[in-house]
């Protein structure tokens, strides 16, 4: 056993010493492997600064109601009734004032335009009242102040602001032939809110003629435990007949939906590819088999095990496709992570989202570099370990 060991790390030591007489080959398998990583990574990375965007957004402490069957806010309806309802629902927190802790809002879509492409995209304006900032947490006016009541004033969040032309501080802008004016921007401590507008409730419904109803009401509950409750409470009552679910949970459920079919296109994408460097891999260690077949012969003739031959050139190909990897990670870390870029949401509208790329994707982007160097390395490992002598001096 340890006769085989020592020609396995021989063989492999004299492998890689002889990379510099392969350098344009083994150069392109490592760009290859290197390519096919970097678009996986870019699309998980995508796909994952999108999902923790909304996921986080969310609080266990807070209810979202909708209509039932509603799939998002953007095609629920709530009566004015069954909002007040929900206020007097079991619960429901109170503030000092006695006052319950709910915000009836509504949600509708209105056109920016993209800074990086001039393209028109839809984008979401929010009308909520004044407990509605207070039920999101980290809401912080970076810049200017708070809309006033009653007026056609907006607040932008922040993401939204520098991804979208045209909603600086004290710019106007135009929505259904009204003209609005940025009174603020606003902060959310990262969340899916920084990518929208705010204005107030009362003077949406009265221009958007929606007088008499909201999409969703947001409630703080008295504890997490407490939405069960006020789910019975909603389905015992006719009037209601509504879905309540807590925050935390709705985004989440906003969130899969997209991030899946981002990686639903990234991981055929970075397959079809793999194929190509796999091509470019079996080529490389073919070409380096050949190019060493007196080499491997000759350690033949004097001794040396088929096996040697073969881990000695299997690991070759391991080699290369990790070098292939790691600068295809090194390379998704400095081009995307952090990268800032707006999709379109569960709700028809844009959601501002940095990429992120985490450990654990970096370790499937490396899995699939030496699912590469394993297939590409194993039959040309096959030829050298199964190589006549004969051939190998004489051929």
């Amino acid at each position: 056993m340890r006769s085989i060991i020592l020609q396995t790390l021989a063989v492999t030591a004299i492998n890689l010493k002889s990379l510099p007489q392969r350098l344009w080959l083994s150069l392109a398998t490592v760009i290859a492997v290197g390519l096919v990583v970097t678009v996986l990574l870019a699309f998980l990375s995508m796909a994952n600064g999108f999902r923790r965007t909304i996921a986080d957004s969310g609080a266990e402490d807070i209810a979202v109601v909708l209509r039932s069957g509603a799939v998002s806010e953007i095609n629920s309806v709530v009566l004015r009734d069954q909002a007040r309802l929900i206020e007097d629902g079991p619960g429901i927190a109170r503030g000092p004032d006695g006052k319950p802790q709910t915000s009836g809002e509504l949600y509708l879509t209105v056109n920016g335009i993209k800074r990086s492409t001039g393209t028109k995209a839809s984008l979401p304006l929010r009308g909520l009242g004044p407990q509605g900032p207070g039920l999101r947490r980290g809401v912080v006016i970076t810049a200017g102040r708070m809309f006033n009541p009653g007026s056609n004033e907006i607040i932008v969040g922040r993401a939204l602001g520098k991804e979208f032309e045209g909603f600086e501080l004290g710019q106007t802008v135009t929505f259904n032939n009204t003209r609005w004016t940025v009174v603020g921007i606003f902060a959310a401590a990262g969340s899916v809110f920084e990518s929208e507008i705010w204005a107030d409730l009362p003077v949406l419904q009265s221009l958007f003629k929606r007088t008499g109803a909201v999409q969703t009401v947001r409630a703080r509950l008295t504890s997490p435990a407490a939405l069960e409750t006020l789910r019975a409470y909603s389905d015992n009552d006719p009037r209601l007949k509504l879905d309540v679910m807590s925050e935390a949970a709705y985004f989440a459920q906003q969130a899969s939906n997209t991030s899946d079919l981002i990686q639903k296109l990234g991981w055929p994408l970075a397959i079809a590819m793999a194929f190509g460097s796999l091509a470019g891999a079996l080529n490389t260690m073919y070409s380096s088999v050949a190019a060493r077949a007196t080499e491997i012969a000759t350690l033949r003739a004097i001794g040396f095990g088929g096996f040697s031959a073969f881990v000695g050139t299997l690991v070759e190909s391991l080699i290369l496709a990790a070098i292939g990897g790691v600068i295809g990670a090194a390379a998704t870390y400095l081009v995307f992570d952090g990268f800032t870029a707006s999709t379109m949401g569960a709700s028809f509208s844009q959601v501002v989202f940095n990429f992120q790329l985490s450990p654990r994707l970096i370790g499937q982007g490396l899995l699939l570099a030496l699912a590469v160097g394993l297939f590409g390395g194993v039959f040309p490992a096959l030829r050298a370990a199964r190589m006549p002598i004969v051939a190998g001096l004489y051929g």
